[in-house]
């Protein structure tokens, strides 16, 4: 494997969570994770007052689709032509396309069709904008500081998924969905001048690579992670993890909680100790900015958390339910945030994108796939048994990982010693 020469950002010896450049950045993705969550609120509140809870899901999954489909695409244009002008680009397009239909909602009651209109124009440049987002830590910081970032990024995820959906909420209150929309369209226009401010390193792949095919360079990106030895078994794991983490998650918990009379209260309790969990291996990574034999540790917490995803449906009271919540939290959200940090220090600078791109392909574009598989499932054979299974997929991932000699050997780059 060759490495690509890269111009970075002068060298601040600022920790990340001390580095102005990084801090920017960071302010730019809270406020477009915030406005994410917010937009996505006032998208199916709008679209059920308009129409049907089944015209929602069909909006919801016109947004979603061209998303997967153009996921690896967007990689390809982050890498080609640098990932600050993409995110700023498709920023600005989101940005303008929520301000519009928040204004034509002040002014007429458009229908079903303008709302998915939006959502296939936010999902299309949301295959941009993910990419690109997740390209920039490479570019803005040292290497050694990678898995610190992916820390606070961590933590804004789950700051955002709380905050998110009550500032929405307050919105549709206040002024209906016009409201929710336009608060949206703030956020996305408050990380506009945040990303315009963050100094980036540059490659000589950011003006475009003369004679070859946005295919080429998409065939070139797989196969450079298909090659790779830490990066192909990591990508395994990412995925196994995702498909045998999220349908529990997002759908079995939900039944869960309705099959022993919990209540949404339950199902808020449970989801509070996942997000706890996440959170504080993010607070953990963030604090530390670096863990010892970071592949074989991803690979060991997630077989680790899978005990704590299958003991969800067989501990016999809420509080433990939870505690077992709390604890899967943790552990997976640990794979999650080393897997990231492992993923981005592993890559070849011109290859970043195309390498955030799979992974947010799995999590976005695939794993979502297994809600009506997981429902399905649960109708079939009972909670328990489609918990258990979800927890062997895990742990399936973290064996691969750990037989993977590759994976388990990685490890996250130290500080250079000070002079």
């Amino acid at each position: 494997m060759t490495t690509t020469p890269i111009r970075t950002v002068p060298p601040t010896g600022k920790p990340a969570h001390r580095d102005g450049n990084v801090l920017r950045w960071l302010g730019a993705y809270s406020a477009s994770a915030v406005g994410d969550n917010v937009y996505y609120l006032a998208l199916s509140w709008a679209v059920i007052q308009s129409g049907s809870p089944t015209q929602a899901g069909v909006v919801m999954a016109v947004s979603a689709v061209p998303r997967a489909l153009l996921m690896l695409g967007g990689g390809v244009v982050a890498d080609r032509f640098g990932p600050r002008r993409v995110v700023i680009g498709s920023d600005a397009v989101r940005c303008v396309a929520v301000f519009a239909v928040a204004a034509l909602l002040l002014v007429a009651s458009p229908g079903v069709w303008l709302l998915a209109g939006l959502g296939f124009v936010f999902g299309a440049v949301d295959a941009l904008f993910m990419p690109a987002m997740g390209a920039l830590p490479a570019r803005i910081t040292g290497r050694h500081q990678l898995a610190r970032v992916q820390g606070m990024r961590g933590l804004v995820i789950r700051l955002a998924n709380v905050v998110g959906a009550p500032i929405g909420g307050l919105g549709v209150a206040l002024g209906g969905s016009a409201a929710a929309f336009g608060i949206a369209g703030l956020l996305f226009a408050v990380s506009l001048p945040l990303l315009l401010s963050v100094r980036i390193g540059k490659l000589p792949t950011d003006e475009g690579e003369g004679g070859r095919t946005a295919w080429r360079e998409l065939g070139d990106g797989l196969r450079y992670i298909r090659r790779h030895r830490t990066l192909a078994p990591l990508m395994v794991v990412v995925a196994l993890a995702d498909l045998g983490f999220v349908g529990p998650l997002n759908i079995g918990l939900t039944l869960l909680a309705d099959e022993r009379g919990w209540g949404a209260s339950g199902v808020g309790l449970v989801l509070a100790g996942f997000g706890a969990g996440a959170g504080g291996s993010a607070l953990l990574l963030t604090v530390r900015g670096w863990l010892p034999r970071a592949g074989l540790v991803a690979s060991g917490t997630c077989v680790a958390g899978a005990v704590g995803i299958g003991a969800v449906a067989y501990v016999p009271s809420l509080p433990l339910t939870a505690a077992m919540a709390l604890l899967a939290g943790l552990l997976v959200g640990l794979t999650g945030a080393l897997s990231a940090a492992l993923a981005q220090t592993e890559s070849d600078p011109a290859y970043v994108g195309r390498v955030t791109a799979v992974t947010g392909l799995v999590s976005l574009g695939v794993a979502p796939l297994t809600y009506p598989l997981t429902g399905w499932a649960v109708g079939v054979w009972g909670t328990a048994p489609v918990f258990t299974a979800s927890a062997a997929t895990c742990v399936l991932a973290g064996v691969y990982g750990l037989c993977s000699r590759g994976l388990r050997a990685a490890e996250l780059p130290t500080a250079p010693p000070r002079m």
